[in-house]
């Protein structure tokens, strides 16, 4: 936790909030903070500061804060990724916040398994936790939106064209594509398939909507670390 992220109602004043749970067993147990110590802290979806501990023992802590910071700029991105598998969701959702992802939209695919949209992690609470975590590691207080997409087809042919209006639409997929462009200027939207990769069917779609095949080389990755890699080229 390389901030401390506050929610409106931890405040118990204009400057003054007061924690409990999770983020006061890792101030108490991780930080190893005291009284007196100054933290860096942020408003969810608002500013950024600074936070001094008046209190702390085990049953609470209280800090007077003071934000006055913005957030980092998110990415001038929108992830297009098919669901993958549950327990590598968790992960993908912390990567995305921690990126700066603006908009992460959860697609479905042919090879998507069934059972995988019956995961308690596709729950708003348990995607907001996971977004918060990777907020905490990356210092950023604005939550990406998620968006969830159960049709494929209904979604490309009717949805997916007018959020293309104006940005750069890449498809990353492996074959003989011209290569994933470098450090663009400019707002983008980027489709990534299931571990299995998308089949020519969803290929040709997604093509007809208006995004660009492209490709990172020979080498197949999983769906964390292609997102990772490809977010990191982009920009």
């Amino acid at each position: 936790m390389n901030l401390l992220l506050l929610q409106p109602q931890d405040f118990i004043d204009d400057q003054r909030v007061r924690l409990q749970g999770r983020r006061l067993q890792h101030l108490r147990c991780v930080h190893q903070a005291q009284t007196g110590d100054r933290l860096r802290v942020g408003l969810l979806d608002g500013l950024m500061g600074e936070g001094l501990i008046t209190r702390l023992d085990s049953e609470l802590a209280e800090l007077e804060v003071q934000l006055s910071e913005p957030p980092p700029a998110k990415l001038p991105l929108s992830l297009l990724l098919a669901l993958p598998r549950p327990k590598m969701l968790r992960r993908i959702l912390q990567h995305c916040a921690s990126l700066g992802v603006a908009k992460l939209i959860l697609l479905n695919s042919y090879r998507v398994e069934k059972s995988y949209w019956q995961t308690p992690f596709l729950q708003p609470e348990v995607i907001r936790e996971n977004l918060i975590l990777g907020l905490e590691q990356a210092r950023d207080t604005r939550l990406p939106q998620v968006q969830i997409e159960k049709r494929f087809k209904p979604f490309v042919e009717d949805r997916l064209p007018s959020l293309l209006d104006g940005r750069l639409g890449l498809l990353a997929h492996p074959g003989e594509y011209p290569e994933c462009p470098r450090g663009i200027q400019q707002s983008a939207l980027l489709a990534i398939g299931p571990e299995g990769g998308w089949i020519p069917y969803e290929v040709d779609k997604l093509i007809e909507a208006g995004l660009q095949p492209v490709q990172i080389g020979p080498r197949i990755l999983r769906v964390e670390t292609a997102v990772s890699s490809l977010i990191g080229r982009l920009f």
